[in-house]
């Protein structure tokens, strides 16, 4: 259990400055300057920015992660693109130094690092991300998975282990501590698969129950108490869930949603925020590339498997056509600005809840996630793969940089304005 004096130590052990704690906003004197700038509201802006960060990657000889579905590194790789820095090994310093750079360059201030649980490969490998984050003066904090069926009923447990753990015991020096507009700070947690239905039906018309489907009231019991245990400790704590369930997600003790779905078009943020707003919830939508997922080999025999399209693209794509990958590149670009301009206007609509209560966050998707297709970590420039990566069909573009390029150009826009 962390110490009692968590609040005080935050602001005496290592200073407000050093926590990216900034003091409350104060009103210049004079004539009025029209509406503050984010920049203005928010003095560690660049820490709401958040990237979605997947800390499973590993070297030879096992290659976690990199072989799922069967594949076969170092080449036959669990991904659609190949990654600029090849199937790294994501406890490596040097691999976590080149990715805090690009995520600097991006502009953007915090990574949320896929969590399974204390025993997990992903667990073993935060010190060492932060270690290196800290330098770069990165934040990290946590996206907790559904590591276990009953999970919910740790969930207490694991988001006061993880401040304690990750920090308290770091004297709090790269843990996210999210500051609002007024000055007051603290944790913020985004939790996958938290609002499930009880029962699911399938294709064929079957109906069997969701292995990890928790009931609202379980929820509500867990974060009650992590409200209690914490509540002087920090000005508040902030969870999201994986939800548009309005009704459930707030009955549920969830401050807010945390939207990962990529397949949500940007033009639909605007209604689900009105739609959070009404239900007194806070919300992050993210900025992403659309999707394009890798594929068992051979497709499984489940008639109710299919193949998920690309997305953005309302029309397939011949991955073994040059131009067509070009065409996907240039629909990632257009969807990254898309999502970046709807997330930022729900951010800072004055109707909404997040203006109403000082509140800004907007999750990035992903910065390595490449099971799924969706990393602005960089990719091998497509004459830059080797022969055996070739013949495998990968989806590299002609510039494997364009997508964080074009993330950067729009956060270092606003981080600095």
């Amino acid at each position: 259990m962390p110490s009692p004096n968590r609040r005080k130590f935050l602001k005496q052990a290592a200073g407000a400055a050093a926590l990216g704690l900034a003091p409350r906003l104060v009103r210049a004197q004079g004539p009025a300057r029209g509406p503050a700038t984010l920049t203005q509201k928010f003095s560690d802006l660049r820490q709401h920015f958040i990237f979605e960060y997947y800390p499973w990657y590993g070297g030879p000889p096992d290659y976690d992660h990199w072989d799922y579905l069967d594949r076969k590194p170092p080449f036959d790789l669990s991904a659609t693109y190949v990654p600029q820095l090849g199937a790294y090994d994501v406890r490596s310093t040097a691999v976590i130094e080149r990715h805090a750079r690009w995520i600097v360059q991006a502009g953007v201030g915090s990574i949320a690092l896929s969590w399974w649980g204390r025993n997990s490969f992903t667990h073993r490998a935060v010190h060492g991300i932060m270690d290196v984050m800290k330098d770069h003066g990165i934040k990290v904090t946590f996206a907790m998975e559904p590591y276990a069926d009953d999970r919910a009923r740790f969930f207490r447990d694991d988001i006061v282990f993880l401040l304690d753990e990750f920090g308290e015991k770091r004297g709090y020096d790269c843990l996210l501590l999210l500051k609002n507009q007024d000055g007051s700070s603290g944790p913020i947690f985004k939790g996958f698969r938290c609002i499930l239905p009880r029962e699911s039906t399938d294709c064929r018309g079957r109906t069997s129950p969701v292995a990890d489907y928790t009931p609202d009231e379980v929820w509500r019991q867990q974060i009650d108490r992590i409200r209690a245990d914490l509540r002087h400790d920090f000005d508040h704590i902030t969870l999201l869930a994986d939800s548009l369930e309005f009704a459930r997600t707030p009955a549920s003790g969830f401050d807010g949603i945390g939207i990962y779905d990529n397949f949500i078009p940007p033009e639909a943020y605007a209604g689900f925020a009105e739609g959070a707003s009404r239900a007194g919830l806070l919300f992050s939508f993210n900025i992403n590339p659309g999707y394009d997922q890798i594929e068992p080999r051979p497709a499984p025999a489940d008639p109710c498997y299919a193949p998920r399209a690309f997305a953005p693209s309302t029309t397939p794509i011949d991955w073994s056509n040059a131009l067509e990958r070009e065409r996907a590149s240039s629909l990632s670009q257009q969807r990254i600005e898309a999502s970046f301009k709807a997330a930022l206007a729900v951010q800072t609509d004055p109707r909404l809840t997040n203006f109403n209560r000082g509140f800004f966050a907007i999750h990035v998707n992903s910065f390595n996630e490449w099971h799924e297709g969706h990393a602005f970590e960089p990719m091998r420039n497509a004459v830059s793969l080797l022969p055996e990566e070739r013949a495998l069909g990968y989806h590299n573009p002609a510039n494997g940089s364009a997508r964080i390029e074009t993330l950067g150009l729009l956060v270092r826009a606003v981080v600095t304005s």
